[in-house]
């Protein structure tokens, strides 16, 4: 990759950030196809996170991707804010545009175009969402103008599943959306048809599952927000031998990557070559 003054500056920002695979993935796509930009990851102090993005656009940057823990604090720092990253409160892919800001979240079209491309399809669907953080409200947005039947948010603070579930009731017209503690998580695993951990569970050798091992089988579809480099998280590795269908986190990291770059350059990416470079 050569570098120059015209070479246009993209990055992500986090803390950690060292485990990201976004550098790979989308300097793979721009090396493939002769695109004059570069990805670089970038550890950002929750408590220099204004500065941080001050600095991105002072410094030309064209875009970022932001993960945890700055996906909803960053939200008040941006001059726009699209309907996804709004509703979900929290934003995870930023374009800049002669200094100006605009956020957007892909968590919840990246994710659903993984499913798609891995077959799995939402209508009429009853729907289990492990989790309330940013990326569960992004994700559950999304599903909900997919026709899901109905929706369960689960979350170890019951408080935060029920702001969740209020954000979203305005918007889920003809879906059955309610919110549990974690102690509901085994009879609502049952009445699913899809499951979707989006907690940091399974980030770590030795974490417990998000659901019962029990509850999984081959009429569930199942979901994992989290990658592990190299290897499966134990929720995927367990359900696929429980014979349930699996959707694995580098599947959404992979289709949020590319529609990240859809918004950055406006051209379709090159979806093999970032694949591969996840492999």
């Amino acid at each position: 990759m050569k570098l120059s003054g015209r070479t246009r500056l993209l990055g992500v920002i986090g803390h950690p950030i060292d485990h990201s695979l976004s550098p790979k993935m989308h300097n793979a796509a721009f090396a493939s196809s002769g695109m004059d930009y570069v990805y670089v990851a970038m550890d950002v102090d929750p408590k220099r996170l204004p500065a941080a993005v001050m600095g991105a656009a002072a410094l030309g940057f064209h875009g970022l991707n932001v993960t945890m823990p700055h996906k909803e604090s960053i939200v008040p720092l941006l001059d726009e804010v699209e309907d996804a990253g709004r509703i979900a409160g929290a934003v995870n892919t930023v374009v800049i545009e002669e200094g100006s800001l605009k956020g957007a979240n892909t968590d919840g079209s990246g994710f659903v175009e993984a499913c798609r491309v891995a077959g799995v399809e939402f209508a009429g669907q009853r729907v289990l969402i492990v989790g309330a953080g940013g990326a569960a409200a992004a994700i559950s947005f999304a599903l909900l103008g997919e026709g899901i039947a109905k929706m369960m948010i689960v979350n170890r603070t019951v408080g935060r599943a029920e702001r969740l579930r209020d954000r979203l009731l305005p918007v889920g017209s003809g879906t059955e959306i309610s919110a549990g503690s974690i102690q509901s998580v085994e009879q609502a695993t049952l009445d699913a048809d899809v499951i979707v951990n989006a907690t940091y569970l399974g980030m770590k050798d030795g974490d417990e599952l998000p659901v019962p091992e029990v509850s999984l089988g081959p009429e569930k579809v199942v979901c994992d927000l989290v990658y592990r480099a190299g290897r499966e998280t134990r929720l995927i590795e367990v359900a696929r031998e429980r014979g349930a269908r699996v959707v694995a986190g580098d599947r959404m990291l992979l289709y949020q990557g590319v529609q990240a770059q859809r918004l950055w350059t406006g051209r379709e990416p090159n979806v093999e070559a970032m694949n591969y470079a996840l492999t």
